[in-house]
């Protein structure tokens, strides 16, 4: 799907439907679903390099399980993510090249023990190596065995297979839909048997946490281009140098017509420093891109603190959650506190820099207003696109107007006075949309040809395929700040 941004000095090449956003010129479309959140995870199980799809924390449980020892970031994150109201997380399990399957190996009966049978762990990680195999003469038809899996003392699956033989034991284990946790391969044929053993331990087991490094988020923000998705949280990471990898690819991709936000936070440390509003500042400045936002307080939820950059997951979940007439700002969380509470004057100075902070008004804790990085505003942009809520709606209208031109009109409608007429016309139909769910403005919005392109002003020629529109609305915004005069007579 081709799409983008484009000047007048530099016509993109691909066909598609380009925009052009100025400040005095925003809309966006209220349809289609905005919560798909992406990240990245470390974990000691599940499938590696692969895009899942979570929508409860069953599925975090079942595809990555709750350990999050030894720097595992799965459970955390993804949880987070559906803690602040994400639709689905994009999950995407990071490993180095460390990583290894736990695996044991069973014997035949012969006097001088051949192996025969190799189970294996069905992902890598250290979760394999809690898992223990015992052989034995099935308790109901004594020419049957079978092998029982467990996870420490826990019996995960029993197979039974006819006669004990090594080929009826990997079809029992390899052809079971109900497994999830093992495989089997026949190493050599022996006297056919197996042997039986008692809690016999799987070993070899490696999850790859500790190899990870920036060449592995690389790998996953190319693997992420070709996904559909709205938001992208990191797992707690707080390399500076990832943060720049991740906000390069952001603005890069957003430039091409992608319209995702990156959410980023920062260390315990630096949350509970004394210059905590310094540095969070200083991280944002580094931004300084309405694609990122840049989280600067830590949280407490169940006696449990947590860094801004771990908190970031649920930002972006609450990001995404939300419909686009709402804003995070006030939005009401389920954490307990913050790792540090900040001062009035701090307050102020993190939302001239730039900073999204959650604070506790007494009562609750709640983000204290819904920006992103963006502080130095460049050509065309107005202060609204220091809003997430603004951002969205751009992004809304890219996204959903990219849709509609593909399905209906690039390549179908002839570029005639007729056919651009009936283009008009569907995107007006969009622009009334948003009128009525009050993303913008009733009065005052209008969509029409370019005249630079078009009638007696027309300064420029389009090419014969080539479609030029202009959008002109106001976004509304929420209640941010009441001023009231109290007059006492």
């Amino acid at each position: 799907m081709a799409g983008g941004n484009w000047t007048a000095t530099d016509m993109p090449v691909l066909p598609g439907l380009y925009m052009n956003f100025k400040a005095a010129a925003l809309a966006a479309i209220a349809s289609g679903a905005r919560g798909v959140v992406a990240i990245p995870v470390k974990a000691h199980w599940g499938p590696i390099a692969e895009f899942v799809e979570i929508t409860s924390v069953q599925q975090i449980i079942d595809y990555f399980t709750e350990d999050i020892t030894n720097n595992a970031t799965a459970y955390t994150s993804l949880y987070f993510a559906l803690l602040g109201g994400a639709s689905k997380v994009l999950a995407y399990r990071l490993a180095s090249t460390a990583a290894a399957l736990a695996t044991t190996t069973l014997v035949d009966t012969t006097a001088s023990p051949i192996n025969v049978l190799r189970l294996d762990a069905k992902y890598k990680g250290t979760r394999g190596n809690s898992f223990k195999a015992t052989v034995q003469v099935n308790s109901a038809d004594a020419t049957k065995k079978d092998i029982k899996l467990y996870e420490g003392t826990t019996l995960l699956r029993t197979f039974t297979f006819t006669s004990g033989t090594v080929d009826a034991a990997v079809s029992a284990i390899n052809n079971d839909t109900g497994n999830v946790w093992v495989t089997a391969t026949k190493l050599a044929a022996g006297n056919g048997t197996l042997a039986n053993v008692s809690a016999q331990a799987f070993a070899s087991g490696d999850s790859g946490i500790s190899g990870v490094v920036s060449a592995d988020y690389t790998a996953f923000l190319t693997a992420l281009e070709t996904q559909t998705f709205n938001l992208l949280a990191l797992d707690g990471v707080t390399d500076s140098a990832i943060h720049t990898l991740v906000a390069a690819w952001i603005a890069r991709v957003r430039g091409e017509g992608m319209g995702v936000m990156g959410v980023m936070g920062g260390t315990t440390a630096a949350d509970t420093a004394a210059d905590a509003v310094s540095q969070a500042v200083t991280r944002s400045a580094g931004f300084n891109f309405e694609g990122i936002v840049n989280i600067g307080t830590g949280a407490k939820l169940d006696g449990i603190e947590y860094s801004s950059a771990q908190v970031a997951s649920y930002v972006a979940g609450l990001i995404g959650g939300q419909k686009l007439s709402e804003s995070t700002t006030y939005a009401p969380t389920p954490f307990d506190d913050v790792t540090r509470r900040w001062t009035r004057s701090e307050m102020e100075a993190a939302i001239a820099g730039g900073v999204f902070i959650l604070y506790h008004d007494g009562s609750i804790v709640k983000p204290l207003r819904g920006i992103n990085t963006l502080t130095t505003l460049g050509q065309d942009q107005g202060s609204g696109w220091k809003k997430i809520r603004t951002i969205r709606v751009m992004d809304a209208i890219n996204s959903d107007l990219q849709v509609a031109a593909e399905a209906n009109y690039i390549g179908k409608v002839n570029n005639t006075a007729e056919g651009r007429a009936s283009l008009i016309g569907a995107f007006k139909e969009y622009m009334q949309t948003l009128a009525m769910d009050g993303i913008i403005e009733n009065t005052g919005w209008d969509v029409f040809l370019d005249p630079d392109y078009y009638g007696a002003t027309a300064k420029k020629n389009p090419e014969a395929d080539q479609v030029f529109v202009k959008w002109e609305a106001y976004i509304t915004d929420v209640m941010e700040q009441i001023f009231g005069t109290f007059v006492v007579y």
